[in-house]
């Protein structure tokens, strides 16, 4: 029998990306054929998101809430945003994905905070103008603190791909800035539009045995993507994209929110995905360790959805 906290044919278990969905879409991303009109990006929007491979859309969460996110975060952690010197602790649990070591994940999926910015009208829009359908679910993912790099605490920031480019996943990944990231020397993410651009042509270059996930990013500089608070990014999964190393005095926080289109008739990852929320169940896989202290479980309650937060989770269908 499907051990119910276990994810039903993990594509993810080996290797990087969020398995609460699907590794790649059935339906293609929005080419807008006929013109569509968008709900919240605009046309320069568009032009830019389909030239450069991410696009950030601006206030899709109210500032005020992004930060009560944040703070909701060290409370979580057991750290004091004003204290450095609680900062910086041995991680709780052992990431198979040893790159993002340091990196500050944290691990919770379903608080109250997470679900919502995740059922916000604004986000949830920009993801529907990203693919052309209403019928959207959201990936449950974690967030992240990403603390200023100190001597036994560095973190060398690393370009790579949650998805082999050679398999041409149709996917998007998010994130959400929930304080402001203006300062390029935070931590915060960076890209390389130019490689997301030219890789077919970069490929016949590269070596056949080539790290799929890593490219070798001689030539390239990457893009620094400065937010604020509230500012929600998305990027094509195709994207080179990173963590970059943290050089200020500041901790960049973040939430990693996506959605896809929905696989109603996929019965047991929508049974999956429903007890999650309903249990706090994290996701498994090669970049999720969960938390070992079960703090989701024993310290807080089931998050309350609105009626679009049971559809993009999939306790009610589109």
């Amino acid at each position: 029998m499907q051990n119910e906290t276990m994810i039903p044919n993990n594509a993810h278990y080996d290797i990087p990306g969020n398995p609460s969905t699907a590794k790649s879409s059935q339906l293609s991303l929005n080419n807008r054929p006929n013109g569509e009109a968008l709900r919240v990006l605009s046309e320069a929007d568009w032009t830019f998101w389909k030239t450069n491979g991410y696009i950030v859309i601006k206030q899709a969460v109210p500032k005020e809430q992004a930060l009560e996110t944040a703070k909701f975060l060290w409370e979580f952690e057991e750290k004091d945003a004003n204290n450095p010197e609680t900062w910086y602790t041995a991680p709780r649990a052992e990431m198979k994905m040893k790159e993002l070591g340091g990196t500050g994940m944290v691990e919770c999926y379903n608080n109250q905070h997470l679900w919502n910015n995740r059922q916000m009208q604004r986000v949830y829009d920009a993801f529907v103008d990203i693919w052309g359908t209403e019928k959207l679910w959201v990936t449950i993912d974690r967030a992240n603190l990403n603390f200023p790099i100190r001597p036994g605490h560095e973190y060398k920031a690393f370009i790579h791909w949650d998805y082999d480019p050679e398999t041409k996943p149709v996917q998007v990944q998010g994130v959400l800035a929930l304080v402001d990231q203006t300062d390029e020397n935070m931590g915060g993410f960076q890209c390389i539009p130019e490689l997301f651009r030219d890789y077919d042509t970069w490929k016949l270059t590269q070596p056949e045995d080539r790290d799929r996930f890593k490219p070798d990013t001689t030539g390239f500089t990457p893009t620094k993507v400065k937010m604020e608070a509230g500012d929600l990014l998305i990027f094509n999964s195709l994207q080179p994209h990173g963590i970059r190393a943290n050089n200020s005095d500041k901790v960049r926080c973040a939430q990693y929110i996506s959605m896809m289109p929905a696989e109603e008739d996929n019965v047991s990852l929508r049974e999956w995905r429903v007890n999650s929320w309903k249990n706090r169940i994290a996701p498994e896989g090669y970049a999720f360790p969960g938390d070992p202290r079960n703090w989701e479980q024993t310290k807080y309650d089931t998050a309350k959805l609105n009626p679009l937060g049971e559809k993009i989770l999939g306790l009610s269908k589109w």
